[in-house]
């Protein structure tokens, strides 16, 4: 019997689309991972598009393949919803719990970066090095160095 390409309920982050392509492919789901990651990094999210309709195109394996793909890209649409829903409901819960020091902070920075930006469209020069190219790595280091000094106080 050929091999066919299906998603793995059982190698599963996501959408288990990362799992059926290493079984497939005879390769590391976590390599794939990474790469639709950078993938979508680089490509200004070419890569996220592409998970997406593997997701809803590929049926599960268990799944009977004899569905049409209508009905297949309604229920991966259908599940990619629920998944967003439950994620917005992870991330309400993790931002009521964190306090109020540190959504005062995360409003403070977004307010800071925004008049940044309003400024650099104004043409005030002296914020000419401030671009998305170097304020998107300066971000992960900050956000990284927040989340490590977190851990560090004993934090979660």
């Amino acid at each position: 019997m050929a091999k066919q390409l299906k998603r793995s309920p059982s190698d599963s982050m996501l959408g288990g689309v990362c799992g059926g392509l290493g079984e497939y492919f005879d390769a590391d789901p976590n390599l794939i991972r990474l790469i639709f990651v950078v993938f979508g990094i680089v490509s200004s999210g070419v890569g996220i598009l592409v998970y997406l309709a593997l997701w809803m195109i590929l049926p599960e394996r268990n799944e009977e393949s004899t569905q049409p793909i209508a009905e297949r890209v309604k229920e991966g649409a259908d599940e990619i919803a629920e998944r967003a829903r439950q994620f917005g409901q992870e991330i309400r819960a993790t931002t009521r719990s964190s306090g109020r020091t540190t959504t005062f902070a995360g409003g403070l920075v977004l307010i800071a970066v925004g008049v940044v930006f309003l400024l650099r469209n104004f043409g005030i020069t002296w914020f000419s090095w401030l671009t998305f190219g170097t304020l998107w790595p300066a971000l992960l280091i900050v956000v990284g160095g927040a989340f490590l000094w977190r851990w560090l106080r004993g934090g979660e």
